[in-house]
This record gives C-alpha cells, structure tokens and sequence, in this order.
C-alpha cells in the first residue's frame, strides 16, 4: 500500500474483476466484502494485500468498518466501491421473477435488491469522499421495502439515506468507452455535499462523467466501436466438432466439442441470423422463405419465444435445422430467445458476456465465422482483462476452473471503461490525482 494513493474498499467484490481498474487508477483497495468463498479466494490471489472478508454483507457490516478503521490509520477513506447483486434487476432476473411470481412461486420483491440499502450504514461510519456503485441499468426502476415496509424507488432511498452526499446516475454504453464489448451499466456516483461544492459540482454533477471515446457513428474525435475481429481474428482456428480441432496450445483457447445435433444448427447459421432462422439444407429444395422465430411478452411482462414457429421445411417437408427436443415421442421446438444460438457479428463489439459466454445457446455467442462458442481466451480479450496483470488462480496454487472463469467475466464489469469513468471521477475531485497503468500482452 503507498501512502501518496486513494484509499477504498469494496463491496460485493466478486472476484475482484472490477477492482483492476481502481487498483491502475491509483487506489489502494485496503478492505473488501464478498459472499461466496471461491470469488473471495481469487480475489485474494490478485490483490494479497487487500483484506477480503468473506460472508453476507448484513451479517459483516461492523467487521467491514472496523476492518477499514484499523487500515486507515487515521486517513480519510476516498471511495467506496459497491457492485450489489444484479440478478433481481436484470432483464434476464425480472423474467424469472415474474414467471414465479404468476406461478405463485416466488415473492413480488427479489430480496437480493435488498442488499444494496445496507451500504449507507458503512456510509454512514467510514464517511468517504465519494460512493460509487455499478449495475444493470434496470436499477434505475428497481424497488425495494423502506425502514416501514412500503415500496420505494432503491435509488431515491439510498439519497434519502445517505443526507451528506449529492447522487447521479447514467446508464453508459461502455463500447462507447474504447470495450469491445456491448455492455451497457448504470453507474451511480454519489459525491459528499461539501466536496462537490468545493470543486463546484454541486450544480452539475452529470459532468463528472467522462465523454465517449467511441462511438457506433464515428465523427470528430470520437473513434470507431472496437470489433470482435479486431480483436480475436488472429487467434488460432478451432472448431467444436472433436476434440482435436476443439483446442488450440494456447492457453484458455479451447471450446467443448458440440453434440452432432448442436454442431448442424450451429454450422447452418449464418453471420448475425440466429439457428432459430435457419432455412432448408436439403439440397433438392433449400427454401429461404420458411417463417423466423419471434417472440412476445406475455401478461406479467416475461418475454418468450414463439412456439408457432415451424421446424419443417414448408415445400419439402424436411426437418429444418433449427434447435428442437423431443417431447413424448414427437420433435417441437426448443423454447428459447431470438438472440439464442445465434452467429455474432464480427464487425461489432460482442454482445454483453454473461456467465453463460461459452455455450452457443447464450445470447449471440456463437463465433463469427468459425462453428463454435467463443473460448475463455477470447472473454478475456473482449471483457479487456488482458489489459491488466490478473491471474486465474487460487490461493493453493490451483487454476481457476472454467466455471469460476466464466461466472467471474459474466459478473464483472470490463475494466478498460471502468478506468476511463474512474479516472475522470477521481481528477475532477482529488487535488494532485495522478494514476498509472501496468499493462501486460496477456493473463495467467
């Protein structure tokens, strides 16, 4: 830890993905809070010097304070850094809870969202300079029980909780940022009322964000989005139909092998079109016009495919190769998204990588013109973690499994726009800020 660097802790850490870019924009993270143990253990791996507290939140909050009283020494904590759980806010979440709410499953509130309203109390005791959380965009319509059990807006109850601080939030595209990756978050900035009037921000504190560096309509300074072929075309070949031509010497740079069915969808669809779309292959017929998939919202609001849509070639009668399963001895359609299993484009940055990045019947994960998902190599490079020192490795030595690989990018957010968003934040409100990157050409 240096003794000319901010200070912050952070909270929902997850394995610390998010964490790379305060650590390069001049930050000493002292303390950090995450529930899960694996998360926790790959965090500690990259950041040793950090004391993770591993555990709920609610039950932790005065060993967090207490924590990062004992490692200030005195100082002022800069920022606090808060990534609640999104799962309950995102579209993907929403649906799920809306299906089980009509199911009388689930309650009508997702007690996750709960979770981001326990800050203001660490708020409250470490008194930082500024408080800065990221999500999905949904949390900006996100509800949540107050202190009397009514329903309010979590954005206007965490101002309402924490007096002392001036609130902003804005939804950022971070391919706008230089990322490769269509990822858009919402970042909410509270800054303590007598920094931001001090520094004269009080008045317009939508400005503390930085301006696009990109754009998908490039003009005046502004640089085209970074595409996927721009970054991953130079890799080796791989193809998910064996085993043999599933892997490559470098490492992370594999796919699974696709079953037979799987790897005949895939390998008849074409760049930007989902193997929903796919038309007729019989060669004696290949008709083009057999109706797409669609998909509608239903009463609650869950979005669901159609299931009218056909797997049969209407003018030969042959079974399109589109994703079906059988069901009491009959094939039907198999229940999906538009955007399942479908080809990306690869002269766009990616779609948003989800936990779910290495399986073609993720959202737009299918390579852009080789029959496989994309590796975890590539997740890297498009989620910019290349960008910075990190190693996929616990505590014991141990890599990484591909499952902690995947949750952790999915969970994350890229830390290339992070370190722009941060960078500008912290120079508008910290005398004497100067920060530093450690970039390295890969990671281990």
């Amino acid at each position: 830890m240096s003794s000319n660097r901010l200070t912050a802790i952070s909270l929902f850490a997850s394995s610390g993905i998010g964490d790379l870019a305060l650590n390069a924009a001049g930050v000493d993270v002292l303390v950090a809070s995450e529930l899960l143990p694996d998360r926790a253990d790959l965090f500690r791996t990259n950041f040793p010097e950090t004391e993770m507290i591993t555990g709920d939140i609610r039950e932790n909050i005065e060993t967090i304070i207490a924590a990062t009283q004992r490692k200030l020494k005195g100082k002022q904590l800069d920022i606090l850094f808060a990534t609640p759980p999104c799962q309950g806010m995102s579209k993907n979440g929403r649906g799920k809870l809306l299906r089980g709410v009509r199911d009388g499953l689930k309650d009508a509130l997702d007690p996750r969202n709960q979770l981001a309203t326990f800050v203001p109390t660490i708020v409250e005791s470490l008194n930082p300079s500024v408080v800065l959380f990221e999500n999905v965009p949904e949390m900006e319509s996100t509800l949540v029980e107050n202190s009397e059990g009514q329903l309010v807006d979590l954005l206007e109850y965490l101002q309402l909780l924490m007096p002392k601080y001036e609130g902003v939030w804005k939804t950022i595209e971070f391919a706008d940022y230089g990322v490769p990756q269509r990822r858009q978050r919402l970042i909410t900035i509270f800054v303590r009322k007598d920094l931001a009037s001090k520094k004269q921000l009080a008045s317009d504190l939508i400005s503390i964000y930085p301006k696009p560096t990109h754009s998908n309509k490039p003009s005046g300074s502004l640089k085209p989005w970074i595409t996927v072929n721009e970054v991953v075309s130079h890799l080796p070949f791989l193809d998910a139909k064996d085993s043999k031509s599933a892997r490559s010497e470098i490492p992370f740079h594999y796919v699974s092998v696709l079953e037979p069915r799987k790897y005949f969808w895939v390998s008849n669809t074409k760049l930007g079109q989902s193997a929903f779309d796919n038309q007729c292959v019989n060669s004696a017929c290949l008709a083009s016009d057999n109706p797409i998939h669609s998909s509608t919202r239903d009463e609650v609001g869950v979005n669901t495919g159609s299931r009218k849509t056909p797997i049969h070639c209407h003018k030969c009668g042959d079974l399109l190769p589109r994703p079906v399963v059988e069901e009491n001895g009959e094939l039907r359609l198999m229940k999906g998204f538009t955007s399942a299993y479908k080809r990306m484009r690869g002269d766009l940055p990616s779609s948003a990588l989800t936990t779910n990045l290495s399986y073609v019947m993720s959202d737009q994960k299918v390579h852009p013109t080789q029959n496989r998902p994309l590796s975890l190599l590539e997740a890297m490079m498009l989620h910019t973690i290349s960008d910075f020192e990190w190693k996929w490795e616990l505590p014991n030595g141990k890599q990484a499994s591909d499952k902690l690989i995947r949750e952790s990018i999915g969970e994350s957010i890229p830390p290339r726009g992070l370190l722009l968003i941060f960078q500008n934040v912290f120079g508008l409100l910290f005398e004497d800020y100067s920060y530093e990157i450690q970039k390295i050409s890969n990671v281990s």
